[in-house]
């Protein structure tokens, strides 16, 4: 099996369109201006990794055929990224154990507090996954095989979120900036994923003008654009960019 990288969602907090039918400037006719909430998947020496459970990560799971999961991994606390952790359930039960799911210590706490029936016996619920606070490079071992990732924080907004890099793939969906410190860790990519937002400046997020300067700066093989909000129609967009650089869509996918 190729090792296969998928964006299962790309699109803002909102999503594109917001719950009220509003596309912005996106034109309503392009299926790649119909973006769900940021979660990503890859499969990886056969080990199969979840990136964020998104609201929408029941869609984008059945959207894609996607039938299994060995390990969660989590970026961030905010609910845009998490509050979709109940859809896990039907895993748990077909491997008849807790799913590993993994998280720095604030994002793992948080966790444990609001979904503390996943993790805990809770009236009639079953727990049905298992934290780990994860340390700057962990590996995940499953049927011994064994896939490393090195992880990097960067801020966003008030709070921090958990770079994960796998294969000389870094993804970053949710980030207001990135020192120098830490750009050095993220050289020599093949493929670069980074939020960006909007045009304008926003205080949780890189804009489009930070994020093509990162990537100017990095200069992976590829830069692909996530956490698209509504002012960010695909086909301008797209325009806008060198070949390099590529806005994502929902279900882009990769070999890597």
């Amino acid at each position: 099996m190729k090792n296969k990288f998928i964006i299962l969602g790309c699109g803002s907090s909102h999503g594109v369109p917001t719950i009220m039918n509003y596309w912005g400037s996106c034109d309503n006719l392009n299926k790649k201006n119909t973006r769900t909430r940021c979660s990503a998947f890859f499969i990886f020496n056969g080990i199969s990794i979840l990136i964020d459970t998104s609201p929408d990560i029941r869609s984008q799971f059945i959207s894609n055929k996607i039938k299994n999961i060995d390990a969660v991994l989590y970026s961030h606390e905010h609910s845009d990224q998490t509050s979709g952790i109940f859809e896990l359930r039907p895993f748990a039960w077909k491997k008849k154990k807790k799913i590993n799911v993994y998280g720095s210590s604030k994002t793992i706490n948080d966790l444990r507090r609001r979904y503390d029936f996943c993790f805990k016996k809770k009236g009639s619920y079953i727990p049905i996954l298992k934290s780990n606070i994860i340390k700057k490079d962990f590996s995940i071992i499953v049927a011994k095989k064994k896939v490393n990732i090195s992880t990097v924080e960067v801020p966003h907004g008030k709070t921090t979120s958990t770079v994960y890099i796998v294969n000389k793939v870094a993804y970053i969906s949710d980030c207001s900036s990135i020192n120098e410190a830490t750009l050095t860790k993220l050289k020599d990519l093949n493929y670069l994923i980074i939020d960006c937002f909007r045009y304008k400046d926003f205080p949780t997020h890189l804009n489009y003008k930070t994020a093509i300067r990162i990537a100017n700066i990095l200069k992976p093989k590829k830069t692909i654009l996530t956490n698209l909000h509504l002012d960010l129609d695909y086909n301008k967009l797209k325009k806008k960019l060198p070949r390099d650089i590529v806005p994502a869509f929902d279900g882009m996918s990769f070999n890597f």
